[in-house]
């Protein structure tokens, strides 16, 4: 992208029908690590990448936990991520202190959507740079979102942002299907390959990918390091088994066993000629 005399105000058209400031928003989430969520009937997973500009630094902080039932992963820039993540734990204590009952995790998604819309229709203001996806369970199940910069929402079954993150949709469009009927530990691995994908050249350790799950009965957890580290190996064990060659299989058909060759009267003959001669007409 390049600036033009369309990207001075966020609020200013181009004769294209483009808001060129709110598609910077929305490159600035392409440009950030990694972050993966899927969902089964009863479970969803996000699960993020950890990357520090130096090796001086720790990695920022992009799960978040919202409520006991919602959490966020985020990609982009996290300081606009732990502004929406606050208000997002207070519409969920405001609604727990009047209704007695948890937000449902799609209204919390609209509420947000409208917060970022704001900040498309008003000059002193910029769009949010990042991108979040929401993982809840509610009455009606596990629910995956995702919001956008520009104040759009959707929901998904599985989906990835950030850098490098066709490689983990690519993965996941492939093995969604069976996502479904996977178990927590089987939809917690996906993730993990999922991770992998982004990572491409890189090894898979508990310091460079983070991981969160939610359930139905079960509240949002952010695995500690430990945790995290017995799945990727055990993932790595089960990739190693898979890899590893089969053993070799006896023969089907024993030393000296007749071979056969279609003959030109349709009679199947020994490979060594000795048996019956095709029928004479």
């Amino acid at each position: 992208m390049f600036r033009n005399q369309y990207d001075t105000d966020v609020t200013t058209w181009s004769p294209a029908g483009r808001l060129h400031q709110v598609e910077y928003a929305m490159e600035a989430v392409k440009q950030g690590s990694a972050a993966i969520g899927l969902r089964s009937k009863t479970h969803v997973v996000l699960a993020t990448v950890n990357k520090a500009s130096s090796e001086l630094l720790s990695h920022q902080k992009k799960l978040f936990k919202i409520d006991n039932h919602i959490g966020i992963a985020m990609a982009g820039l996290t300081a606009d991520g732990r502004v929406l993540s606050r208000y997002m734990r207070s519409e969920c204590i405001n609604h727990n202190f009047v209704y007695e009952s948890p937000l449902p995790v799609g209204r919390l998604v609209v509420q947000v959507a409208d917060k970022a819309q704001v900040c498309t229709q008003r000059s002193w203001k910029r769009p949010y740079g990042v991108g979040l996806l929401v993982a809840g369970t509610d009455e009606t199940g596990p629910h995956l979102y995702q919001n956008c910069p520009s104040g759009n929402y959707f929901e998904y079954q599985a989906f990835a942002i950030g850098s490098r993150s066709q490689a983990a949709k690519t993965y996941l469009e492939r093995k969604y299907e069976t996502f479904m009927g996977c178990t927590k530990d089987e939809l917690i691995r996906h993730a993990l390959y999922a991770v992998k994908e982004s990572l491409q050249e890189e090894e898979l350790t508990s310091s460079n990918c983070g991981l969160a799950l939610v359930g139905i009965d079960e509240k949002f957890e952010i695995l500690d390091p430990k945790k995290l580290q017995a799945y990727i190996d055990s993932m790595e064990d089960a990739t190693k088994e898979e890899a590893a060659p089969t053993e070799e299989q006896p023969p089907h058909v024993a030393a000296g066993a007749l071979l056969t060759r279609e003959s030109s009267g349709g009679v199947e003959v020994p490979a060594d000629g000795d048996g019956p001669s095709p029928m004479e007409t």
